[in-house]
């Protein structure tokens, strides 16, 4: 039992559900916007098998690279902890990477070069001489392109190909693809506040450091707020194709929530930040479900 919490802390839950859910919803809004009725299940699970493999290395090698940081900020993962040793952690991210590529070859070339993209970004923000993650910028590039980007566009091409024997990526997908952008632009600059004692300690020059945690702060839910008010109207303007009522709504509830939340936030106080920073990532999960409920609603 202990090993498998321990494998579940090396792997950061987090990302693994957003993972999942990222690649479920763009799963089913391929099977919504199809005019087919086989689901292609198989095409499914060994999607995630690929993608979850490319996950577990990315974070992994990040904890490799980052283990006398961690030992500061997050003395609870397992190679700054000691549950796990370095070896155990090259082994981990070895096998997963080799999952990852040859399930992605097995499948096709879009979920092969979205594979490959994210795993050479992945490498890059973590192991020198690059180790972009030193920098503000190129850090939230890096998780910007692979959320925002990378992941959106081709793997709904991967499973829209698969389905409906289709290459168009239709507007819903690309006001997905926008949306997902705006929150990984955010959450790779949150995710550093809590983090200010060892990332300053290392040099690690994030913009929380530069530009410091109130106005970072601010800046982020200032351009979450405008996107959700942008995804209240837009659905009374234009037809997505699916249920845009289910759009309006949710993110009405969505921009609620986030007034309510930031509001009892203390700067000052490094669990009340990661607490907020995990806020973030529920609201980023539930995105991709209102736009899979407002698929499914609008077939």
């Amino acid at each position: 039992m202990n090993i498998l919490i321990n494998f579940i802390r090396f792997s950061r839950l987090h990302t693994i559900i957003g993972t999942t859910l990222s690649i479920s919803a763009l799963y089913v809004l391929a099977y919504a916007l199809s005019d087919h009725n086989h689901w292609h299940l198989e095409t499914l699970i060994l999607t995630l098998v690929s993608c979850l493999g490319a996950n577990i290395y990315i974070v992994g090698l990040n904890q490799i690279t980052d283990v006398d940081i961690d030992r500061i900020n997050k003395p609870y993962l397992p190679l700054a902890s000691g549950a796990f040793t370095m070896r155990t952690g090259y082994i981990i991210i070895i096998v997963s990477v080799l999952i990852s590529l040859l399930t992605a070859f097995y499948l096709g070339h879009y979920l092969l070069l979205t594979v490959i993209l994210s795993l050479l970004l992945g490498t890059a923000y973590s192991l020198p001489p690059f180790r972009l993650k030193r920098f503000y910028f190129w850090a939230a590039f890096c998780i910007i392109a692979v959320r925002g980007l990378i992941v959106n566009i081709l793997l709904f091409l991967h499973f829209h190909y698969t389905i409906n024997q289709s290459e168009q990526i239709p507007l819903v997908i690309w006001l997905l693809t926008a949306t997902i952008f705006v929150y990984s632009l955010v959450i790779a600059w949150f995710k550093d506040m809590p983090d200010m004692e060892g990332d300053s300690r290392y040099e690690i020059r994030t913009l929380s450091i530069r530009l410091g945690a109130k106005k970072v702060f601010l800046i982020g839910n200032i351009i979450i707020s405008l996107t959700y008010m942008t995804l209240i109207l837009l659905p009374l303007v234009y037809n997505f194709q699916v249920n845009g009522t289910v759009i309006l709504i949710a993110h009405l509830v969505f921009l609620i929530g986030l007034f309510i939340a930031n509001s009892r936030v203390n700067l000052r106080q490094q669990s009340s930040i990661f607490r907020y920073y995990q806020f973030i990532w529920i609201l980023f999960f539930l995105e991709y479900f209102t736009f899979a409920l407002a698929g499914i609603l609008g077939k």
